[in-house]
This record gives C-alpha cells, sequence and structure tokens, in this order.
C-alpha cells in the first residue's frame, strides 16, 4: 500500500478479536471493537530484512496495519490497545467508504528487553484518497523512516516551532496541547463567575496561560 516497495507486502488478516480477548480489556472497549471495526489487515512489514534500510537503535520495525471501519471515525483507544498488544511500531491506515486516514503514534521504548512500549500522542491525516497520503519512505534506516512518517502525518503540528529531536517536538506538542486545555477549562469558568474580584484573577491566570503557550 502507499507506493511501499513489493517487498515489504505481507497481506494478512489478522482476526480483530485477538486484540480484545485479554480478559483485561473492558467490556465498552470490546463493544467499539465490535461496532467500529469490520476487519484489520497487516498489509506491510518494513524492516531491514525486507528493504535496503539499516536497523534502527529504536525501531526495529514498522507493521502497516489497514482497518477498514464500519462507521467513519474511531475511538483511538482501539488504535492504543492494538499499539500495546504488538511489540512494534505500527502506521495505521483507516479506510472507510474507498478513503483513508494515516494514523501514528509516538510510540516510545521503555525497556528493549521485554518489548514495552509506552504509547504516547497519536497523529493523523483528514480523510483522502489512499494516493493522496503524505507518506513517503524516507530515510536510510528503520529509525529515520519512522521519525519521517511522524512528522509527514502530523504536518505542521511538529514543524512548527524550534525544531529538535522527535522526542522533542512530542514534547513541546503535548505541552502545547496540555496548556490550551488548561485555557480551554479557565474560560469556561471565568464565563460563569459572577464575582468581579474572581473573574479578575481567573482573567490574570488566563492571560499567563496564553503567554505560556506564545513560548511553547
Amino acid at each position: 500500500m502507499v507506493g511501499l516497495p513489493q517487498n515489504t507486502e505481507f497481506n494478512r488478516r489478522i482476526p480483530k478479536q485477538k486484540f480484545y480477548e485479554n480478559l483485561s480489556v473492558s467490556p465498552a472497549l470490546k463493544r467499539v471493537f465490535v461496532e467500529q471495526i469490520k476487519m484489520i489487515w497487516w498489509r506491510n512489514k518494513i524492516a531491514a530484512t525486507t528493504v535496503n534500510l539499516a536497523v534502527g537503535e529504536n525501531v526495529t520495525e514498522i507493521e502497516v496495519f489497514e482497518v477498514c471501519l464500519s462507521v467513519p471515525q474511531i475511538d483511538e483507544a482501539v488504535l492504543r490497545q492494538i499499539d500495546k498488544e504488538v511489540p512494534y511500531h505500527i502506521l495505521f491506515l483507516l479506510e472507510y467508504g474507498g478513503k483513508y486516514q494515516a494514523w501514528i503514534a509516538y510510540k516510545e521504548a521503555i525497556d528493549s528487553k521485554i518489548n514495552a512500549f509506552k504509547v504516547g500522542s497519536y497523529y493523523h491525516t483528514d480523510w483522502m484518497v489512499e494516493s493522496n497520503l503524505p507518506l513517503k519512505l524516507d530515510g536510510l534506516s528503520t529509525d529515520q523512516v519512522y521519525e519521517n512518517f511522524v512528522r509527514q502525518i502530523a504536518g505542521e503540528i511538529l514543524t512548527s516551532g524550534s525544531g529538535g529531536t522527535l522526542k522533542e517536538s512530542v514534547e513541546r506538542d503535548a505541552r502545547r496541547r496540555e496548556l490550551q486545555k488548561q485555557i480551554a477549562v479557565l474560560q469556561v469558568k471565568v464565563r460563569r463567575e459572577k464575582q468581579l474580584n474572581k473573574q479578575v484573577e481567573m482573567n490574570m491566570q488566563l492571560k499567563q496561560l496564553k503567554k505560556k503557550l506564545e513560548d511553547v
């Protein structure tokens, strides 16, 4: 898919229940798997064994999963559950009605000995035809290819700011998201507050948060 080399093609269907048969998965999440997903295909495997790349220090393989949806949206918890179950980095291609979205998480190894990962923020494209997805196999190692996939999908979200490593860009984006959330909550409180002195105090806090957001 998405113009990847033929050697990377895998094209194996994965039963979706594989990801929610674990006893720790809540009934609510199981229901989301059943209601939102038709089927899951393991389309490609990007690794030093399938394409001319060096093995990365942090990323050994990138799996490409096509997730065919029953509805035009997905609960992020579904992708997070799949990412937790698979000890490799995953590029998700969601399909609905012939259109596609590319999704990817910043997935960081926390213990290489047991293939343990921390799944961070997700980034995704808009819906579009497959050929228009902004994805290009770019880099000399699996680390570089993965980082470029994340930046290609995130777009300006990760390219704005002072640059730096992918991890630094993701952390900066996380701080930005948290500040935006705090600002939104405080704005609601200001509108509901009846006492003028408290409004003034909260508006000062709001000004400080907006300044921090500008500086991120």
